[in-house]
């Protein structure tokens, strides 16, 4: 698919369109033919350009039938990016349903309501990017029709955010199709192999780890559990070296769980069919180095994924087990479904240990407290460092992406102490805070920045610029974290 600016497109040139109207629209700002058609829905009810408001009809231009759909944007109080987001997305959908090859969008009346282009130009174009995925692989029949060219007009375009937008597009897309990899398919050795192909294409180094070496570094935690399934681990290292006049770096943990049975605290059929989004977080740093490096960000940045599965056999850890770990800590198992944050706290021991980093931040699938605690539309996020996170958050912002902020109170510090070890990897609720402090436990003294995307990470059904199944999400808000440390 190609965007291009052609502020003189003509109805006669596409097949398909998309117009944006807000709720004071001009009529002179729209083709004269459409312009009783718009006056007619008005008048009708049909179509007043309410945010979240569309309508759809299939318009004869002299000769050829052309898709259109109208697009409310509100007003300046109700106008919301992420409903706009979704709006276009939507939109994008149908009209690819309809076998369109070259649409247009015409967003001037956007002018009257929120004058941020350069912005929009981003969202748009990574708002179309992300919309024309959808996971197929393994479809015998599957049809995807390819849209080959989006021309935009109505608003002063810039290239270089439209680029920057289909960049992150891209690697949002990126990190969606690892996420909905099968698990029989996305291994622990395929994530790696997978990873240093993507590091030479997007221009970032990828060193693997295997057994032998991850041994070799001690790190218990994570092999105690990966060592129930037959499928070696492997700790990946990705670095990129944006600004050599720096010494600073910034370090990016993502969990690697290509797949969770819940080991010997086994969880039921239904909680296991997903459980292959369970490396979420590998995906999201992943994608973001992918963007950061094709982007050239002046930043300094190391990631590091501890990619394994979680299953049952002979050699799998148990509950009641004590372990130790590459950060000297020894740790009560009280549940092998508390997998996630040992593979985390022996990755993030490792990054400071092993790659000299200034500040971390860790992503990941972690809790299903998370989802009881923001649902699905929100992450929660757990730091030490008011300045390292308000960094994050706004990052977040500028990605549309929510977060919140959950406290550390002296009172929870106790929950994660075990009378037979120094930690418990299952200290009990508020689970979403007490996973984040087991990890915490293993920070030394640094800006630290913890993410639980186990609600935001897959969606159960498509809708907006999210298809069904991995949604990417913290890829876009750790490019713009890199992006906003560069110098």
């Amino acid at each position: 698919m190609q965007m291009r600016i052609d502020e003189n497109w003509k109805m006669s040139e596409v097949d398909g369109a998309i117009i944006g109207i807000s709720q004071s629209f001009d009529l002179n700002l729209v083709p004269e033919r459409l312009r009783e058609v718009l006056k007619q829905l008005k008048e009708k009810e049909l179509f007043q350009g309410k945010i979240d408001e569309s309508y759809s009809m299939t318009w004869m231009n002299d000769t050829e039938w052309i898709e259109l759909i109208f697009i409310g944007l509100g007003d300046s109080e109700r106008f919301t990016r992420n409903k706009f987001r979704a709006e276009i997305g939507d939109a994008f959908r149908a009209l690819k349903k309809k076998k369109i090859k070259t649409l247009g969008l015409d967003m001037e009346s956007l002018k009257e309501i929120y004058d941020e282009p350069n912005f929009v130009s981003r969202l748009l174009s990574e708002t179309l990017v992300m919309s024309d995925y959808a996971f197929d692989d393994y479809k015998s029949d599957k049809k995807n029709h390819e849209l080959k060219t989006v021309l935009l007009k109505g608003l002063p375009y810039d290239q270089d955010a439209l680029d920057e937008g289909e960049i992150l597009g891209k690697s949002n897309v990126f990190a969606r199709s690892l996420t909905n990899m099968p698990a029989n398919a996305l291994t622990p050795t395929k994530l790696a192999n997978m990873t240093l192909e993507y590091g030479k294409t997007c221009g970032f180094d990828v060193e693997i780890k295997n057994l032998n070496e991850i041994t070799a570094l001690n790190m218990e935690a994570f092999l105690s559990v990966a060592k129930g399934s037959t499928e070696p681990p492997k700790l990946i290292v990705m670095r990129y070296n944006g600004n050599e006049k720096s010494d600073e770096r910034l370090g990016l943990v993502g969990k690697g769980l290509t797949y969770d049975s819940g080991g010997l605290s086994i969880k039921p059929t239904a909680g296991m069919v997903n459980m292959k989004d369970d490396m979420g977080g590998a995906s999201a740093v992943i994608g973001a180095m992918g963007a950061i490096a094709k982007m050239g960000i002046k930043t300094n940045v190391t990631a590091v994924v501890a990619a394994c599965e979680n299953m049952i056999s002979g050699h799998s850890y148990k509950p009641g087990d004590i372990i130790s770990s590459m950060g000297g800590k020894s740790i009560f198992i009280g549940n092998t479904d508390a997998e996630g944050r040992l593979t985390l706290v022996d990755a993030v021991t490792y990054i400071q240990n092993h790659e000299n980093v200034d500040m971390i931040l860790d992503i990941a699938t972690l809790t299903g407290a998370a989802i009881h605690c923001l649902g699905v539309d929100a992450s929660p996020i757990l730091s030490n460092d008011d300045t390292f996170y308000s960094i994050v958050e706004n990052a977040f912002k500028k990605a549309d992406e929510n977060q919140w902020r959950m406290p550390i109170f002296d009172e929870y510090k106790a929950l994660i102490k075990h009378e037979q070890a120094d930690l418990t990897n299952s200290a009990g609720s508020p689970g979403t805070i007490t996973a984040g402090m087991f990890i915490e436990a293993f920070v030394k003294d640094i800006p630290w920045v913890h993410i639980d995307i186990a609600g935001t990470a897959f969606r159960e059904k498509q809708e907006g610029i999210y298809s069904k199944g991995g949604t990417g999400a913290g890829v876009r808000p750790l490019y713009f974290l890199a992006k906003k440390l560069s110098k």
